[in-house]
């Protein structure tokens, strides 16, 4: 079975240890809904964008976990 894991990093994709400690996800879907249910206390506790894997492999990121980095430019 997958297990599917956040990395938690500043912005220079430095590592950090999460405010929230993350469960373990066994589906893609889980992963992100956790994510976003807890990204404004990790952002609040240090972390400024996570890259999501399964096993060994990167899925996607590093995405932002500052909503003004997420807004549409103008």
């Amino acid at each position: 079975m997958a297990a599917w894991t956040w990395r938690f990093e500043k912005s220079d994709g430095t590592e950090v240890p999460p405010a929230v400690q993350p469960e373990e996800f066994t589906t893609q879907g889980d992963a992100e809904s956790w994510i976003g249910e807890q990204w404004k206390a990790l952002a609040e506790g240090g972390a400024d964008q996570v890259t999501l894997s399964e096993d060994d492999t990167v899925i996607y990121g590093p995405m932002s976990l500052h909503a003004e980095a997420a807004a549409p430019q103008e």
